[in-house]
């Protein structure tokens, strides 16, 4: 990392939470990023059959604390995280 990208780095580290992730998005619709036709469509599409399947009661959803300790457990990272 360059020094102007590592101090630019170092000071967004200082801003809270939501501001990093303000900064964050910005930075990623500044990419020139090519989006295939009918990709915006599909997410909609899969986002709303996911929600329906939530609502209903259909889909099986597990507890953060239960995913995060299997991930912890898979990756053998220190518990405090």
């Amino acid at each position: 990392m360059s020094l102007s990208r590592k101090k630019i780095f170092e000071d967004a580290l200082h801003l809270d939470e939501s501001e990093r992730a303000a900064l964050a998005s910005l930075l990623i619709e500044s990419l020139d990023m090519e989006v295939e036709e009918g990709v915006e469509a599909a997410w909609v599409a899969e986002i709303e059959r996911r929600v329906a399947e939530l609502d209903s009661g259909a889909a099986i959803t597990v507890p953060w604390e239960e995913v995060k300790a299997r991930l912890l457990a898979n990756l053998d990272v220190p518990k405090n995280l």
